[in-house]
């Protein structure tokens, strides 16, 4: 990696993006990576980049494993050549990632984007996976599955093993034999069954020696009833072994025969990896993808060091190469000034990488042909560098060729020499790279470099914000005004006497001075102009989220109103059917009657009838006509009620009189106009400026025309009341004629639903003061009325 890129710490990124993939083969291809100054290659790698970062929001990241490279071992099976166990292993391991990405890449729904074409060159070979996976266990050995053959030897190598092991126990358990045996166990040798023999009972056991202990007190006999199934042995292991090789060189031809497209998917699935990587970091960073610019420059929003701790960081906003080409940055000792030339330099060769930033939205970096980098003391005693020595030397290799399409990053300008050398020397490189059109960046102490800044057109000051009354940097960092230094009071602080400080002051030039004294007011009037700023920004956010707030309300209401409504709807529909249902069976009632006409208890039927169709009628308006309640107050009587006072009822709006006080259930009779009404007595207000109406005597109907004549103090009429009510006035109304010496009454309790003529009735069946009732005849109301007689 060049110089300059370790210099801003491209090869430690690169080492964390490293961390992010599986495979050994990946991580050095990543460690390979280098800025690409092709604006096209850069767009394409950054939207490769961000395509895997959307799909591992939305499908998760892939699973990787830590694949080999197969390209040799492929070539050499592509020529002939049998692999090793190991390399078919690697293999099997590369297919079945493949396998794996390919079922992956199945639920994206070809949204993969760029990313699409390396998926779709991925080629599943699962007869050949199944095959090396199935076939070896370990890298030493094969299972006895890779052939029918191959379990057919083994089983007679074992069917082989255990008849000699079995012989060979019964003879070590033999009595007779167990004194000739060193050791009653069965061992091999030469891959043959042998047991232990005493050197002394050499010729007591039939057989051939194999070996003999180093003592040579044993000897390793294999007995001779043995020899032959040790043969058999010894000839199935031969043929198994012939079969191994035979199984491995058909598998080694397979992968030859596929060699092309295994180290196609091997080359894909790094590639993918790699992608996928970059999208892992990127997110572990909290990073964004940038806007590649045609033009050479950038501008980062809230960037952030990708080597600080990003929980610790303080985000920096940078610009170049739009409204100016370079950028001044002045201000303290660790304040912060090169930790914003390499955060503004890391983030390009990032992008230029293929790589997301850790920045704002809308970040933005234009693809240079070069970054020039002068960072660092490099100072050499070897070739007699000083430091400005050094630092001259980088400036002499750049001014070479940096052109208006390259940026050039300089920390401590012409630092190390006479500082009116120095600063005269900074002006005019800096004024030399800005005729040219380079992008600059450079960190500086000098005062005739800030003022060189002032002056010039498309030169901009910086500085990295410094609290004077903490003596601490803030990290902020601020573009168009100057830093200051503040040598005198980091000194002061650190312990240097304040007699020195005032006499150092003094020898500072008044040019100097007054040049300070104006970046202080600068300075605070950019400190008050910022706490102006946040706070409008406060405001405009706590506006924003009222209006938020407001608007979210007023679609609640909109959605709550529009719930109401079909909520009304419906019931209005209920209630159509309700009504047209009722009025269906009127009229079956109505046409029943029609054809009944003649028959004897017509008359009875009728009214009936009539009963009926009240009681529907009245069902009707209550189910069409819901009153609503209003909500009641928390008002309080300012005494007892009593029959007789105006009262106002609070849910009706109306004033009426009351005609009976509250029952056991606080239950009243209030009378409005010619209707009676019942009602709770926490709904009644009492009206006491009102003047209380003169009591009027019961409501006497007017004399019904007909053949009796009667007159009008012998009626009745109590229409509209319950039936109660009802009862209570004519109780009344009796006494009152038997006074009066009035032998015949008329009750009017009109028809309606019948139940007031009915508890009428029923009272003057059980007055002993009736002698007889009956209903009205024609001409005096019929059903309407009941006539009595008194005695």
């Amino acid at each position: 990696m060049k110089k300059e890129y370790r210099k801003l710490e491209l090869d430690k990124v690169l080492s964390l993006l490293a961390a992010r993939a599986h495979s050994k083969a990946c991580k050095e291809e990543i460690l390979k990576i280098e800025p690409c100054f092709d604006i096209d290659i850069v767009k394409e790698e950054i939207q490769k980049t961000d395509d895997a970062f959307t799909l591992s929001a939305k499908f998760g990241t892939p699973s990787f494993g830590d694949i080999k490279d197969i390209s040799d071992s492929t070539k050499r099976a592509a020529q002939g050549s049998s692999l090793s166990l190991r390399e078919l292993m690697d293999i099997g391991q590369v297919l079945r990632e493949v396998t794996g990405l390919c079922d992956w890449f199945s639920q994206c729904a070809n949204i993969g984007g760029t990313l699409t074409p390396y998926f779709e060159r991925l080629r599943e070979n699962k007869h050949l996976e199944k095959q090396i996976t199935d076939s070896i266990i370990s890298e030493d050995e094969l299972s006895d599955s890779a052939s029918p053959e191959l379990a057919s030897i083994r089983r007679a190598i074992r069917r082989k093993s255990m008849s000699v092991r079995e012989e060979l126990d019964r003879l070590i358990k033999s009595k007779t034999t167990q004194k000739y045996l060193q050791e009653n166990i069965v061992t091999m040798r030469d891959g043959r069954f042998v047991v232990p023999v005493k050197t002394e009972y050499r010729s007591e056991v039939k057989g051939l020696v194999h070996d003999s202990s180093s003592s040579g007190a044993t000897l390793f006999i294999e007995p001779m009833s043995v020899v032959e199934a040790n043969n058999d042995i010894r000839l199935l292991k031969s043929r198994e072994i012939e079969e191994i090789e035979r199984i491995i060189k058909e598998m080694s031809e397979s992968v030859g025969a596929f060699s092309g497209q295994l180290i196609s998917d091997y080359e894909n699935i790094i590639i993918i990896e790699t992608y996928f990587a970059k999208a892992d970091l990127g997110a572990l960073m909290r990073a964004v993808t940038p806007v590649i610019k045609d033009t050479p420059g950038f501008k980062l929003n809230k960037a952030r060091h990708p080597l600080i701790d990003k929980d610790k960081v303080v985000p920096i906003s940078i610009s170049l190469g739009q409204e100016y080409n370079s950028l001044i940055v002045t201000g303290p000792n660790t304040g912060g000034k090169t930790v914003s030339l390499k955060t503004a330099g890391l983030l390009v060769l990032m992008a230029m990488c293929g790589m997301m930033i850790p920045a704002g939205d809308e970040s933005e970096i234009g693809i240079f042909d070069r970054v020039y980098v002068d960072i660092g003391d490099e100072q050499s005693i070897e070739q007699s560098l000083s430091t400005f020595s050094s630092h001259i030397t980088n400036i002499v290799r750049i001014m070479k060729t940096a052109g208006e399409n390259s940026l050039v990053l300089l920390d401590e300008l012409c630092s190390g020499t006479d500082p009116v050398e120095g600063s005269a020397l900074a002006v005019a490189i800096l004024h030399e790279m800005q005729i040219r059109g380079c992008k600059v960046m450079a960190t500086t102490h000098y005062q005739e470099v800030k003022m060189y800044a002032i002056r010039t057109d498309g030169v901009e000051n910086a500085s990295c914000e410094f609290d004077i009354k903490t003596l601490q940097p803030t990290y902020r960092f601020i573009v168009g005004m100057p830093g200051k230094s503040n040598a005198f009071a980091i000194s002061q602080k650190l312990g240097i006497p304040a007699e020195i400080i005032d006499e150092a002051n003094e020898l500072v030039s008044n040019e100097d001075k007054r040049f300070e004294e104006v970046v202080e007011v600068l300075e605070k009037s950019r400190i008050e102009l910022d706490r102006l700023k946040d706070k409008a920004k406060a405001d405009e956010r706590k506006i924003e989220e009222l209006k938020t707030r407001l608007e979210q309300e007023r679609t609640q209401l909109e959605q709550d109103k529009e719930k109401e409504l079909q909520a009304v709807r419906q019931q209005a529909q209920s209630i159509i059917e309700e009504v047209r249902f009722q009025g269906d069976l009127l009229m079956e009632d109505l046409e029943k009657l029609r054809h009944e006409k003649e028959s004897a208890d017509f008359s009875q039927r009728v009214k009936g009838a009539r009963s009926r169709v009240n009681s529907a009628v009245n069902s009707m308006y209550e189910t069409a006509n819901p009153v609503a309640q209003k909500k009641l107050d928390h008002y309080v009587l300012p005494r007892p009620l009593k029959v007789g006072d105006t009262v106002r009822l609070a849910d009706l709006d109306k004033e009426g009189t009351l005609v009976r006080l509250p029952d056991a259930k606080n239950v009243c009779f209030v009378q409005i106009g010619s209707m009676k009404t019942k009602t709770k007595l926490e709904n009644l207000r009492l009206v006491e400026k009102k003047e209380q109406p003169k009591k009027q005597p019961p409501k006497q109907g007017k004399a019904y025309s007909g053949k009796i004549t009667r007159k009008a103090g012998m009626e009745l009429d109590i229409r509209g009341m319950l039936g109660d009510e009802g009862v209570f006035e004519v109780d009344r109304f009796i006494d009152n004629c038997l006074v009066s010496g009035i032998s015949v009454i008329t009750i009017i309790h009109g028809k309606g639903t019948g139940a007031l003529r009915t508890a009428v009735q029923n009272y003057l069946r059980k007055n002993p003061h009736v002698k007889s009732f009956r209903d009205g005849a024609y001409g005096e109301g019929e059903a309407g009325v009941t006539v009595a007689e008194l005695g």
